[in-house]
C-alpha cells in the first residue's frame, strides 16, 4: 500500500481554502440509461425552444470571464470559507495546546487578543453601542503615543470599547495598551484576561517602557473619581491628578492624544453608592442604579445607549528639553491643556447628539 498523505492543518493549500475544485462531470458508460456502447456521449435531441447545452458541461456564455461552474469553491460564503476557518481554527488550536505562541514582557498574548477577545468585545462595539469613531487620523502610524481619555460608566467599559475603537477602526492595525488600576490586578479571573488584553498597571515606569517600545498607550486620569462618579454629574470631568501621565509623556517624547467619549455615562446610572458594602467588599464603591441590585443579575446589564468616540488633534511633547518632565508648571500647563481640550469636545458631543440611544 502507498503511504498516506499527512497534509498539515496550517499548510497554504489548507489557509487558501479559495482554490476551486474541479467540476465533476458525468462520463457516457454502457449500461441503461448511458451513452453509447463505445463509450462515447450520445447526442441529445433539443426540444423545440430550447437550447442545447454545450458537452463540454459549461455554458455558452461561460469561457474567460464567464461564471463559475457551480462545484467551485468560492471564496465568501461557500464550502471554501468555512474550510479555510476551520483550518484556521484548529491551527490556532494547536498553537495554543502546544504553546507555540508570543507573550511579551507584560505577559500580552496579541493572538488571542486578535482572535478571541476582540471578537468577543466586538459586537458589543458594532451592534449593542453602535460606537462611533472619529479623529482616527490623530493617532500616529508609528510610534509611541498617549492617548488620554474621560472615564465614567461605573464598570470600565469604556476603556475596552476605547481598545476595540483602536484595534479595528486604525489604518495600521494598531493596538491600544491600558494602564489599569490595582483593583483589576486583584481580581480572579480579570487579572489574567487583562494581561492577556495587554493592559498593565498604571505606573508611569510601565507606560515609559511602552511607549519608548513605540506602542499606542492608554490612560484615564479620572480613575475611581470619574467611573464612580453619581449620574448628576456625569460629563463633568473629574480631577486628573498631579499630572504624572504628562511627566510620562515628555521622557518618551510622546504626542499626547485628548480623546472624548460620550455615551458611557449612561449605561449605568449611578444613583446611590452603598460605601459601607463597598468596604467590606475591597471596592471604592458599590453602585446602586435604577435597575441594580432590585432586578439582580439582569440589572448588570447595561443600557443599550448610542457612543461616540473622538480623538482630538495630538499635543506633541518632543519639542521639550529633558528637564521639562521635572518642571511642575509646565506639566501643570500641558494637563489642564488635556483637561480642556476633552471636556470641550465633550460639550460639542452631547450638543450634536439627538438622543441617548439614537
Amino acid at each position: 500500500m502507498a503511504d498516506a498523505k499527512v497534509i498539515p492543518f496550517d499548510d497554504d493549500r489548507s489557509r487558501s481554502g479559495g482554490a476551486s475544485r474541479p467540476a465533476r462531470r458525468r462520463t457516457g458508460a454502457g449500461g441503461p440509461g448511458g451513452g453509447r456502447g463505445d463509450g462515447s456521449a450520445a447526442p441529445v435531441s433539443a426540444l423545440p425552444g430550447a437550447q442545447v447545452p454545450d458537452p463540454s458541461g459549461l455554458s455558452p456564455e461561460a469561457g474567460e470571464g464567464g461564471p463559475e461552474p457551480r462545484d467551485a469553491v468560492d471564496a465568501d460564503g461557500s464550502s471554501g470559507g468555512w474550510e479555510r476557518r476551520i483550518a484556521g481554527g484548529l491551527a490556532f488550536l494547536r498553537r495554543r495546546v502546544t504553546g507555540d505562541y508570543d507573550v511579551d514582557e507584560f505577559g500580552y498574548d496579541e493572538e488571542l487578543t486578535d482572535q478571541v477577545l476582540m471578537s468577543v468585545l466586538r459586537p458589543l462595539a458594532d451592534r449593542y453601542f453602535r460606537v462611533e469613531v472619529k479623529g482616527i487620523e490623530n493617532i500616529p502610524s508609528d510610534g509611541g503615543a498617549l492617548i488620554v481619555a474621560n472615564h465614567s460608566g461605573t464598570l470600565p467599559l469604556d476603556g475596552l470599547m476605547l481598545q476595540v475603537a483602536v484595534h479595528d477602526n486604525h489604518p495600521a492595525d494598531r493596538h491600544l495598551r491600558l494602564l489599569a488600576a490595582d483593583l483589576v490586578f486583584h481580581l480572579p479571573v480579570v487579572n489574567e484576561l487583562a494581561r492577556k488584553a495587554g493592559h498593565t498597571l498604571a505606573c508611569a515606569e510601565d507606560a515609559q517602557r511602552l511607549l519608548e517600545m513605540g506602542e499606542i498607550v492608554g490612560v484615564m486620569p479620572e480613575g475611581f473619581k470619574g467611573i464612580g462618579k453619581p449620574f448628576g454629574e456625569r460629563y463633568k470631568l473629574q480631577r486628573f491628578g498631579r499630572g504624572g501621565f504628562v511627566s510620562t509623556a515628555l521622557r518618551a517624547g510622546a504626542p499626547i492624544v485628548p480623546c472624548s467619549i460620550v455615551g458611557a455615562e449612561e449605561i449605568y446610572p449611578m444613583i446611590g453608592n452603598a460605601k459601607t458594602l463597598a468596604r467590606l467588599l475591597g471596592f471604592p464603591y458599590f453602585p446602586i442604579t435604577p435597575t441594580f441590585p432590585w432586578l439582580g443579575p439582569l440589572g448588570a446589564l447595561p443600557l443599550p445607549t448610542k457612543w461616540t468616540i473622538q480623538f482630538g488633534e495630538p499635543i506633541p511633547t518632543d519639542g521639550y528639553p529633558p528637564e521639562a518632565a521635572e518642571d511642575p508648571m509646565l506639566m501643570f500647563n500641558l494637563t489642564d491643556q488635556v483637561r480642556e481640550q476633552i471636556q470641550h469636545t465633550l460639550y460639542k458631543l452631547l450638543v450634536q447628539r439627538r438622543s441617548v440611544f439614537f
